[in-house]
């Protein structure tokens, strides 16, 4: 069966990270989705280490499933091909800085003109409008300046990122889900509209927990390592051999816990048999439960935990969480075909549906690879209108 999004239509301007990951998911959701790249250049994120030959594992891994074409929207004439293939697209998303679009006289404005139907996405590191609106912003910019990098990391230390870029993901999912959002509403109204996601604005709201404490209690939050701020145990412990994750913060599981680790009298002990009272005395009952916890390896705390149903996991390196047989299981690793390099292994999709299942097969394009395809397509270009664009050095 096609997936969800089967026969939507996607033009996409998508650069580096957050807005291919978006346009990565709606492909995965069966959309076809045409990604506009500078002839000879392409998306700089073709260059980024380490490679697979001469493929950058980097772009492989966002751009799978996608189409690319050639277009150099500075030249005189690009305006009008874009304006052609907007007509039948559903979705156009861009991610470059306030303004860039409307200089190429691609705004949204335009765009809706030629197609009142489209959905028109432009994520930006700080927004449309607003003080920052026209300063440039990376991954790490918006981690820092969204507060999510001074709750990271061990107490004492430096500010730390998240391992992963969550300040482009965050706004990537956030746009996804607002074109889906925007999808729906069309079928009512048969009109698209306008979205504007920040990165910045993301990470704030992926930081409601620690804003909701500080207006609750005035308290500026700080890094906790691995702790909870609110519960406890609810963190990494170290083991004989690495980490596990131990969540026992309701009273019956904190029981549990304590049988199984064979300190069942911390269960009535009044400086632990309580979530207060080990907050309360947590210096204490950190150096005891850490003292604990390095007594035996992490599989043998997994297999005694598991056995008395208390919340654990191991914390995986990545060659572990690639082998691991349940995420492999569930599909989460999938072989892709490149047209030139043969099989490559994607991350796959945590997006399941029973009857109109997410397919991932083709690998990223090569540069310029469904130029023709696409211009005929979506455009109905001639073979010699685009024999024309490519001696004009429009494509």
């Amino acid at each position: 069966m096609p997936g969800p999004l089967e026969g939507t239509k996607v033009l996409s301007f998508g650069r580096m990270l957050s807005g291919p990951y978006a346009t990565m998911l709606l492909a995965d959701l069966g959309a076809e989705v045409v990604k506009i790249e500078a002839p000879k250049i392409g998306d700089l994120a073709r260059f980024a280490s380490p490679h697979i030959d001469k493929l950058s594992s980097y772009f492989l891994s966002i751009n799978r499933g996608k189409k690319s074409l050639t277009l150099d929207l500075k030249r005189e004439g690009a305006k009008k091909v874009v304006l052609e293939l907007a007509k039948g697209a559903d979705i156009l998303l861009e991610n470059f800085r306030p303004g860039v679009m409307e200089r190429l006289g691609l705004g949204y404005d335009p765009i809706r003109e030629t197609n009142p139907r489209i959905i028109y996405a432009s994520l930006s590191g700080f927004g449309q409008d607003g003080p920052y609106a026209q300063r440039p912003a990376f991954d790490m910019i918006a981690q820092g300046m969204g507060g999510v990098m001074s709750i990271t990391g061990e107490p004492g230390r430096p500010p730390a990122r998240l391992g992963y870029s969550m300040g482009d993901i965050g706004a990537s999912l956030f746009t996804c889900v607002s074109i889906l959002a925007a999808l729906h509403e069309r079928e009512k109204s048969g009109q698209g509209q306008f979205i504007d996601v920040a990165m910045l604005d993301s990470q704030v709201a992926l930081c409601e927990n620690a804003c909701a404490r500080y207006f609750a209690t005035g308290e500026i939050p700080g890094p906790l390592g691995s702790r909870h701020p609110l519960f406890t145990p609810f963190q990494a412990f170290s083991t004989r051999d690495g980490y596990v994750v131990v969540v026992a913060q309701l009273p019956e599981d904190w029981k549990r816990f304590c049988k199984a680790a064979g300190k069942e009298e911390w269960a009535t002990n009044e400086k632990y048999n309580s979530l207060e009272a080990r907050l309360e005395n947590y210096d204490e009952y950190l150096a005891e439960m850490n003292a604990l916890m390095s007594a035996r390896t992490t599989e043998e705390w997994i297999a005694l935990l598991d056995a008395h149903q208390v919340m654990c996991g191991p914390v995986n390196r990545i060659d572990q969480v690639v082998n691991d047989p349940h995420i492999n299981g569930r599909g989460m690793f999938v072989d892709v075909e490149h047209s030139t390099q043969g099989t490559l292994k994607v991350v796959g999709t945590p997006m399941k549906f029973s009857r109109t299942p997410c397919s991932i097969e083709k690998a990223s394009p090569e540069l310029g690879e469904h130029t023709e395809e696409v211009l005929a397509s979506w455009a109905e270009l001639s073979e010699q209108e685009i024999e024309e664009l490519r001696e004009s050095g429009i494509i």
